[in-house]
């Protein structure tokens, strides 16, 4: 049997973010955990785990919003991104694995709901950060950034910062179903309420 601490927030929400990441980082020295990954937005959750994880030695990948979201909600930074660079971060920006691609397309033109917007909406009912930390693991996995035979940490957080740090068994998209948690080391006691489907537009990850 193993005993360990979880790191349990009343509220979901960036200001659980360091917490978050410290959880993370203690848990990743101990199982030995070499590779990372998370959300952002603009770069700056990165650049926090960077300097966080630095004893570790772990890769961390970045996972930003696709393109298409960032006028919509927010661009990387330019210098805060560079300084995560320095520190050895790699950033990904890609086709989100569960939400905003193109079964989102066909759903807001013509209805129903795909079987990945269903996934991610049952991974909502623990935290949209589960979902994200998710989601960002997959992406990670597709572009070739992480080793899917080897554990890793990965971190999500609600609209921005981290809330939700998993231990993870990863797997590229199409062998979803390899795909395990291992552990939760942090996570809100309770998820964002969220609008009904007929009142929101498709969501995106975010920290």
């Amino acid at each position: 049997m193993i005993e360990r601490t979880l790191a349990l927030f009343e509220d979901p929400g960036p200001q659980n973010t360091n917490a978050t990441l410290q959880a993370a980082a203690d848990r990743a020295k101990t199982l030995g955990i070499r590779q990372v990954v998370l959300a952002t937005n603009t770069g700056d959750t990165a650049l926090k785990a960077a300097r966080l994880f630095q004893d570790t030695k772990a890769k961390i990948v970045a996972v930003t919003l696709q393109a298409g979201r960032w006028k919509v909600f927010q661009a990387p930074d330019p210098d805060v991104v560079a300084q995560a660079k320095q520190l050895g971060v790699v950033f990904h920006t890609g086709i989100h694995a569960f939400r905003v691609n193109v079964d989102s397309a066909v759903t807001i033109a013509y209805g129903g709901l795909p079987a990945s917007e269903l996934i991610a909406r049952v991974y909502y009912t623990f935290s949209q950060g589960v979902k994200v930390a998710i989601e960002v693991a997959i992406m990670a996995a597709d572009a070739g950034l992480i080793d899917v035979d080897q554990e890793l940490i990965a971190i999500g957080g609600t609209h921005r910062g981290a809330d939700t740090a998993l231990v993870l068994n990863p797997a590229y998209s199409h062998q979803f179903f390899n795909l395990n948690v291992a552990e939760v080391v942090a996570m809100p006691r309770r998820p964002e309420k969220r609008a009904s489907r007929s009142q929101e537009q498709p969501a995106s990850p975010k920290a």
